[in-house]
């Protein structure tokens, strides 16, 4: 992997960690249905606008298979992940989250998108445990209501993980542009009927009406852009590593925008994590390569 694409990575982790703080502000306020709505539909929006701009072409022909990543990639884990947010916190859903990067990683192997090594498993099980030490989460009520919420968040991570690959396959047919935009257009139509159905109980706060716009138009649609960008160059494993650093800027925009309090382990936890990243995207910067990747 080269410098540029792994400082991409930390920069989509930069701008993903703060979506689950954006997701718990926002959920309770409009409910997860009018929040996965929205939140696709100015995505798509956003993308339709560049599409336009750059005049790229529409990949209609592939049109079944946008739909199948639409429901997979987009439209699953942004409602299950919102539905979460009305029973954990922030910290719980960003460290579930985090398995999606053990769920891409088999169903790479499985696909043969990508190789099953001891060294990447070895990341993933350093990822958690620096993740664990970062977030040091406080004692919740194990009842009904929170495994259940805790089980759709490991559900939408699996979709992520198990749609990278398919998407890496995308990339080999499709511009990135075009299939961001195509992911995000067809999500819109499979959560818009559930969203206009819930949309007269939302209350539209200025907390939540702000964190839905910079979710859809930044770290939903031109962050799902940059992310496909770079898995054309890269793996579908190391294309997920981001979910190990999502909990590092998570912990610091609580503490630089919410005033929440640092714990001692995000130190410790944070090196684990960078190390978990390098054990699985097989990054090395002191590594000199003799041929230059191409410009994306």
């Amino acid at each position: 992997m080269k410098n540029r694409h792994f400082a991409q990575l930390v920069g989509l982790s930069a701008l993903w960690g703060a979506s689950f703080l954006f997701i718990r502000i926002a959920s309770p306020a409009l409910g997860p249905q009018v929040l996965a709505g929205g939140r696709v539909l100015l995505a798509a929006l956003t993308l339709v606008v560049v599409m336009r701009a750059l005049r790229e072409p529409w990949p209609w022909r592939h049109w079944r298979e946008l739909i199948g990543l639409g429901l997979l990639a987009v439209a699953a884990p942004f409602l299950l992940f919102s539905w979460a947010a009305l029973r954990l916190p922030a910290g719980y859903s960003a460290l579930l989250n985090t398995t999606a990067v053990l769920f891409g990683t088999l169903a790479s192997a499985w696909l043969r998108e990508d190789t099953l090594s001891l060294r990447k498993l070895l990341g993933c099980a350093v990822g958690f445990v620096g993740v664990g030490l970062i977030v040091r989460l406080g004692p919740v009520q194990p009842d009904a209501a929170t495994i259940a919420a805790a089980l759709a968040c490991m559900a939408g991570a699996g979709c992520y993980g198990v749609s990278t690959p398919l998407m890496k396959r995308a990339t080999q047919r499709m511009q990135p542009l075009a299939i961001a935009a195509g992911i995000t257009l067809a999500a819109t139509l499979l959560l818009m009927p559930g969203a206009l159905w819930s949309l007269p109980q939302a209350h539209f706060t200025p907390a939540a009406a702000l964190a839905l716009l910079v979710m859809g138009v930044i770290t939903s649609g031109l962050g799902y852009w940059l992310n496909l960008r770079i898995l054309r160059h890269v793996s579908p494993v190391a294309a997920m590593s981001p979910a190990f650093l999502i909990p590092v800027f998570g912990v610091t925009w609580g503490h630089i925008f919410l005033g929440e309090a640092v714990s001692p382990g995000i130190f410790a936890g944070g090196a684990l994590v960078l190390l978990a990243t390098a054990l699985v995207t097989g990054f090395n910067p002191l590594r000199r390569k003799a041929v230059a990747d191409p410009i994306p």
